[in-house]
C-alpha cells in the first residue's frame, strides 16, 4: 500500500458483509434460548420433583379407635386395626399420639409391651403396623413385614406375600431406642430397610 492510497477502495465494500451481521445476531439469539430459556424450566422442573406434601390434620376429628391384633414378642412386633373409614389424616394423627405416649412414659397404658424387661422400657424396640383390614394383622403376615423384602417367600408359606401386605399398611411406627439419633420412625405406609416402600408411602417424622 502506497502513501497516497486511500483508506477504501472503489467497488469494495466498506465494513463486515450484512449476511455476516444477521448470523452474528442470529447466533447471539439461538446462545441466549439455549442457555437462559433452559434454565428457567430446570428451575420450575426443581420445585416439582417429588414435592413433600404434608397431610393435613383436621382437628375436629374424632380420634381413631385401634385393636391391637397381633403381638410378636420375638420380633418386637405388634399389628394394629383400625376402622376401614378411619382417614389418613386420623392415621396420621395416632402415629403423633403413640409418639407422644412414648415420650411421655405412658405407651404402655394403650399398648402391650414389646421388650418386657428391658433396661430401656417395655418398648425399647417396637414395630407397630397400622392396617384396616384384620387379614392383614395376622401373625404370619405382620412377621413378613417385619422381616421385610429379602426374607424368603417359603418362610411363612401360609402369609400374603409382603409386595401385597405391604399395600395395605395404613401406618407404621417403629421405635429404637438404641438408636439416640432417631429413636422414632413414622410414616403412612411402609417402607423396609431396603427403601423398598408401598405406593402411599410418606414419612411424618
Amino acid at each position: 500500500m502506497t502513501k497516497n492510497q486511500e483508506p477504501y477502495e472503489d467497488g469494495k465494500r466498506a465494513g463486515a458483509h450484512p449476511l455476516l451481521v444477521v448470523f452474528g445476531i442470529l447466533l447471539g439469539l439461538w446462545l441466549f434460548v439455549a442457555l437462559i430459556v433452559p434454565s428457567s424450566r430446570n428451575k420450575q422442573a426443581t420445585g416439582t420433583e417429588g414435592p413433600n406434601v404434608s397431610v393435613i390434620e383436621d382437628p375436629e376429628a374424632a380420634p381413631v379407635m385401634f385393636k391391637v391384633e397381633t403381638t410378636i414378642l420375638d420380633m418386637s412386633t405388634l399389628g394394629l386395626v383400625v376402622p376401614s373409614q378411619a382417614t389418613d389424616s386420623q392415621i396420621v394423627a395416632l402415629l403423633k399420639r403413640l409418639k407422644q405416649a412414648r415420650l411421655d412414659g405412658t405407651l404402655s397404658e394403650q399398648l402391650p409391651s414389646t421388650t418386657p424387661g428391658h433396661k430401656l422400657g417395655d418398648h425399647a424396640v417396637a414395630d407397630i403396623f397400622i392396617v384396616s383390614d384384620k387379614q392383614y394383622a395376622e401373625a404370619d403376615t405382620i412377621r413378613t413385614l417385619a422381616q421385610g423384602a429379602h426374607a424368603p417367600g417359603t418362610l411363612y408359606p401360609n402369609a400374603v406375600p409382603f409386595e401385597v401386605a405391604m399395600e395395605h399398611v395404613r401406618g407404621h411406627y417403629r421405635i429404637d431406642l438404641n438408636d439416640t439419633g432417631s429413636p422414632d420412625k413414622g410414616s403412612l405406609g411402609f417402607a423396609d430397610e431396603s427403601g423398598i416402600h408401598s405406593k402411599h408411602y410418606k414419612r411424618i417424622f
